[in-house]
């Protein structure tokens, strides 16, 4: 099926995990897929493996400016900007007393500022054209809390009702975007990897993740991938200021 044939997608945080899934599918499908990050080996190396429609482009979520630089080059250069998926993002593992200043706010820079400033500057081209969409990858930490995850639960939450009022925005304007956020369990990427690194026994540590979704395992990227590729195509055309869950039927408990 080529559901984006023709038409132009940019995916941030794509050089590996969620992200490179979501560049995977979507070129699949027919996107020309311009992959950003700031891993420049991991997002070329991707780039070079999709070959024909995929690009790459270094980008920090954080700054304004190179949000600016990259969607602007993408307009120039292709006339057009179909789907933003905004994937870009990293956890720290720290309660409420543990997290500090710093942390709180390098966390809420990349997954809560990266996005808003996405939504921004890609409504600032999508507009012109009449339209597009935009998905935010939140997570399930986004609507439920979880006592070590303090910053993240708190950015995540953010991205949800971010989404909700972009999407309203959006709608209401007249512009034809719509924008919606997906909301991710335990998914098998570096940064799980990293975090079950922490404990005593990783493989236990992985184990445990599993057993606390009732589809008795954790998710695989290209889950995560199909439900981004129907919110940013046209079989979600009625769809707007939604979460969509890819738990397992974690929050079904």
């Amino acid at each position: 099926m080529q559901r984006f044939e023709g038409k132009v997608a940019l995916i941030t945080g794509a050089a590996s995990g969620l992200g490179a899934a979501a560049a995977r599918r979507l070129h699949a499908e027919g996107a020309r897929v311009v992959i950003t990050d700031r891993v420049r080996e991991g997002g070329e190396a991707l780039a070079a493996e999709l070959g024909e429609r995929a690009e790459f482009h270094v980008l920090d979520v954080t700054q304004e400016g190179a949000w600016i630089e990259v969607i602007d080059a993408v307009v120039a250069r292709h006339g057009r900007l179909d789907a933003l998926v905004n994937n870009a993002g990293v956890g720290v593992v720290g309660d409420v007393e543990s997290t500090t200043l710093e942390q709180w706010r390098f966390v809420h820079a990349v997954n809560t500022e990266g996005v808003f400033l996405g939504c921004k500057h890609a409504i600032r081209v999508m507009k012109e054209r009449g339209g597009g969409a935009i998905v935010n990858v939140s997570s399930v930490a986004g609507m439920i809390g979880a006592p070590n995850l303090a910053a993240y639960c708190s950015s995540k939450g953010a991205v949800r009702t971010f989404t909700k009022s972009a999407a309203m925005h959006c709608a209401r304007s007249g512009y034809g975007i719509r924008v919606n956020s997906v909301h991710p369990a335990f998914i098998d990427t570096p940064m799980v990897d990293a975090m079950v690194q922490k404990a005593e026994d990783p493989a236990k540590a992985k184990a445990n993740l599993a057993k606390g979704i009732p589809m008795g395992r954790i998710g695989e990227p290209a889950d995560v991938a199909a439900a981004v590729a129907y919110l940013a195509s046209d079989d979600a055309k009625f769809v707007t200021g939604t979460e969509l869950l890819v738990d397992g039927g974690m929050l079904a408990i």
